[in-house]
Parts: C-alpha cells; structure tokens; sequence
C-alpha cells in the first residue's frame, strides 16, 4: 500500500510539472491562407492575434470573425493534441480511459 501511494505521489508531481510546461509551450494556427493566426499556450490562452490588415473594413467583418473563430479552434485542437503527447509520455503510453481528460 505504501509502495502504491507513493507512486500516486510521484505522479502527482510529475502532471504537476507537466502543466508547467504546457503553460510555457505554444502552437501557433492560422485560417484564410494565413490571414488570421493565432498563438495559444498549452494552458488555452490566446497568447497573439494577428490580423492582416486587408480584413479590416466594415464590408469584411463577417469573414474576419469566422476567420477567428477558425483561427481559434484550430489552436485549441493543437493545443490538446500537444497535451495527449505530453500525456502519454507520462504515462508511459497508457491510453487513458475514455472520457476522462486531463486535470486543465
């Protein structure tokens, strides 16, 4: 039990350090053939938008907007694509079970 709990211990500080990790590493996405990119850390806060400077009239606010939103999305799945690598290595290549995702 005390070989077990230590483990659980070890672990523990292992995600830990993890997240700090996460929170200083980056993925950068982009929609609109590059119009709109968007740096999020691993932690999913919007680091930078960039914007190129064509979308920004009245008659392109639609597009800016959906660019965004595509911008954004797609950092978000990098973002926990980078977190199920870090995940893994953790774990030693355990799956986790499904449905249970990590503690941010």
């Amino acid at each position: 039990m005390g070989g077990m709990m230590k483990k659980v211990q070890e672990m523990q500080a292992k995600m830990q350090e993890m997240q700090k990790e996460l929170e200083n590493k980056t993925v950068e996405a982009e929609s609109g053939g590059g119009m709109v990119k968007v740096t999020m850390n691993g932690k999913q806060v919007v680091q930078s938008i960039n914007i190129d400077p064509s979308l920004l009239s009245e008659d392109e606010k639609e597009v800016l907007e959906d660019l965004i939103k595509a911008a954004l999305n797609q950092a978000k799945e990098k973002v926990e694509e980078m977190s199920a690598e870090e995940m893994k290595k953790l774990t030693g290549g355990l799956p986790l079970p499904p449905g249970m995702k990590l503690p941010f």
